[in-house]
């Protein structure tokens, strides 16, 4: 494989130029008790950039806005070579309920807030961040429009919803001419691979480039637990750690630390560490834009960033495969059975499409 940071990719259904792995700045501050301070920060900015990255993912609530206002500091000199992503949805202040949620004052406050943040007339990529299963979809979409119509934002975006409400928004954007999203950005890594069943195809068929968030599943991957942390005497509950915050996610089971192992013998076959392996994964599969990183110290961002120089075996590829395959459900073990390949196609030779 063996790519750069420079190796540029299309962004889905598009013609936006974005690095093959995208900068995470949820760590950009310490608001939530954990991340870099503004020097770390800055150093971690710096060092993506000067690698030829130029895709940064945020949004409006993280570290209670701090991440989005130091990249507005960050990228005074360097606004327009960069793309930058944020997201609304999520509440931005507590007690007043439209100050969160995907409907149309929730979107427009929300942006104008970012851009303010940000330091910027216009934001590359706008994601509707969660959800909220109450606005109608019509209502987003338009109003994603009346957005890219004003110059405010360029490209419109999804994160965490249904793949039925997703590829229903594409088609109603594409017969309507509002603007269409182009990406999807969605949990998916070896650990969490359930994405696969529709999510993906879904986006591969809709023309959204996919975006994977935690590709190291909250650092599991990394090898940086064991056995001895499933331990109940062992587990702090609410002690503000990303030990506890994995536990009460439930990303902390002996089925992941087993993933993790093969991750560990892969890498040091490799010679690589397990997080290069893990990230690398991710980028193995052809519908995967630029998986997000999101390290908090400048040595953890050169370890992913070597990511992009591993090249699996196929045998590698199969081991990790198959310690961490989930079975596709309904309807696809169906649809794939050989008695429903016989009663719809009977013997003829069809090559399915790809």
């Amino acid at each position: 494989m063996s790519l750069t940071l420079d190796t540029y990719r299309l962004l889905g259904r598009s013609g936006l130029r974005v690095a093959p792995l995208a900068l995470g700045a949820a760590t950009f501050g310490t608001d939530w008790g954990w991340g870099a301070e503004q020097d770390e920060a800055r150093k971690l900015f710096d060092l993506y950039v000067e690698r030829g990255g130029n895709f940064i993912d945020t949004a409006n609530t993280y570290t209670n806005g701090s991440s989005e206002r130091l990249l507005g500091e960050f990228t005074r000199d360097k606004r327009e070579s960069l793309v930058l992503a944020t997201k609304y949805t999520t509440l931005r202040r507590p007690g007043d309920p439209n100050s969160g949620g995907s409907h149309r004052k929730s979107l427009f406050a929300s942006v104008e807030a970012s851009l303010r943040q940000l330091n910027t007339d216009y934001i590359d990529l706008l994601y509707l961040h969660v959800w909220d299963f109450t606005t109608p979809v019509e209502e987003i979409l338009r109003g994603m429009d009346d957005l890219v119509r004003q110059g405010k934002i360029l490209y419109v975006a999804i994160c965490n919803a249904p793949a039925w409400q997703v590829s229903r928004m594409q088609a109603i954007a594409d017969l309507r001419g509002w603007s269409p999203l182009v990406a999807l950005q969605i949990e998916y890594n070896l650990i969490e691979r359930t994405g696969e069943r529709d999510l993906i195809p879904m986006a591969r068929e809709m023309g959204l480039g996919v975006i994977p968030y935690s590709p190291l599943a909250g650092g599991v991957l990394t090898g940086k637990y064991s056995r001895d942390d499933l331990i109940a005497a062992n587990i702090a509950s609410d002690d503000g750690t990303r030990k506890s915050f994995n536990l009460a996610l439930g990303t902390l089971t002996e089925r992941n630390l087993a993933i993790a192992d093969v991750v560990k013998e892969v890498a040091t076959e490799l010679g690589r560490t397990p997080a290069q392996a893990g990230l690398a994964w991710t980028l193995q599969n052809p519908s995967v834009t630029a998986p997000i990183i999101g390290a908090r110290t400048p040595t953890q961002l050169e370890d992913n960033l070597g990511a992009l120089e591993v090249d699996f075996t196929a045998s590698q590829l199969a081991r990790l495969d198959e310690v961490s395959r989930i079975g596709p459900g309904f309807p696809h073990d169906m649809l794939a059975s050989d008695h429903i390949r016989k009663v719809t196609a009977g013997d003829l030779k069809i090559e399915a499409r790809r």
